[in-house]
Formats: structure tokens, C-alpha cells, sequence
């Protein structure tokens, strides 16, 4: 845990080293992704584990309401974009945690919605959760894109996935920081292409 070591002023100078270092292509590519399963009317999944999991969540609740302006929210015969965290159905993921494995948690469900175009966010600081994994390896098998959220050395994860976002340093807290600060941009620019405002108005 880099704070331990470093002092406010240090870890503010680490953090915004390590922001330098991500890859702004790939962040499009992230964007592009989702604008895109809106554009088909596929669904977005988006799995983790403990901070990873409430990243889902977070990214989840953001997309589901935010990818449109407040003024549309009550548009009943507007367009939508189709998301869904796999990690906050806890009925579903503790009867399948119980009765078969905790690694089999997202690729459950997975198999009950995924079709094939569908977009899968997998989201794991070290790379090696094993239901993250498992979830990613029946996607890829079942005609869906996975795009991977990976710290560390990238683990499974960034070897399975078939595109994706490396956070290169070995602390989780700042990891975890970077995915979902870097999201917030990506949700920008989707709610910017659905409603055409900003740099994307026309």
C-alpha cells in the first residue's frame, strides 16, 4: 500500500505519474465498445470482486441512468442502453456460491443472459480471479466481446481477454482508483455519442 510509505504530497506525485502512463487508445476503445452495444441494443455485463465488485456496480448504476440527461429519463419510448451487473444479484450469487463454487458466480448467470455480440467488462487488479476468468472464457467461446480492467502484471486476465486496460503498478487501492476514475471519461463520451452533445454534436 503506497501510502504507508509516502506522504500526501508523494502519493498525489505517484498517482498522477501513473495517469501519464495510461493508454488513451485504449480508453476509446472502451467507449467504443459500449457506444457500440448501444447502437445494436446488446447488453453491457460488468463483473469484479470486492472493490472490483462495487466498480461494477458503480459503472452499472452510471450507465443504466447517466448515459442519458435528466430531461430523458421519463421518455418512455427513448433508447437505452442495456446494462447489468453481475455482482449485485446476492440471492442468485450466494445459492450458486453454496450449491456449486464461487468461481462459478458470473458465469451462471452469464449463461441465463448472454448472447451472442453482448459486451463483457471484467474487472480484476491482479488479473487472476477465478470467476472473473471463467466468466471471460465462456464469453469468448459464446460470440461476445471481453474487455479487461487489470492492474499488476495483468495476470489470466490480460492474456484471455480480447481487449482491455492495463493499470501497470502493483498497488491495489491506486489500481482500483485509476479504473474508475478513467470511467467516468468513458461514460462522458458514451452519454456524449448517445445524445450528440459536446465535441460529438452535429
Amino acid at each position: 500500500m503506497l501510502g504507508i510509505e509516502l506522504g500526501a504530497d508523494a502519493y498525489l506525485d505517484r498517482l498522477r505519474h501513473e495517469l501519464e502512463q495510461i493508454d488513451q487508445a485504449a480508453m476509446q476503445r472502451w467507449a467504443d465498445l459500449i457506444h457500440q452495444a448501444w447502437a445494436r441494443g446488446n447488453t453491457v455485463y460488468i463483473v469484479g470482486n470486492g472493490g472490483s465488485g462495487t466498480t461494477a456496480s458503480h459503472m452499472c448504476e452510471d450507465l443504466g441512468k447517466s448515459s442519458l440527461p435528466e430531461s430523458a429519463l421519463h421518455d418512455e419510448d427513448r433508447k437505452r442502453l442495456k446494462v447489468l451487473s453481475l455482482t449485485d444479484n446476492v440471492g442468485w450469487i450466494l445459492a450458486v456460491a453454496n450449491d456449486l463454487d464461487y468461481d462459478q458466480i458470473f458465469v451462471q448467470q452469464l449463461m441465463n443472459f448472454g448472447t451472442t455480440g453482448d459486451v463483457l467488462i471484467a474487472i480484476s487488479g491482479s488479473g487472476n480471479s477465478q470467476n472473473v476468468l471463467n466468466a471471460v472464457d465462456w464469453a469468448n467461446r459464446h460470440g461476445l466481446t471481453t474487455f479487461g480492467l487489470t492492474g499488476y502484471d495483468g495476470g489470466k486476465l490480460k492474456a484471455m481477454q480480447q481487449d482491455g486496460l492495463h493499470v501497470d503498478l502493483t498497488d491495489m487501492g491506486m489500481v482500483e482508483s485509476i479504473h474508475l476514475c478513467l470511467y467516468h471519461w468513458v461514460l462522458n463520451d458514451v452519454h456524449a455519442r448517445i445524445n450528440r452533445v459536446g465535441r460529438y454534436q452535429s
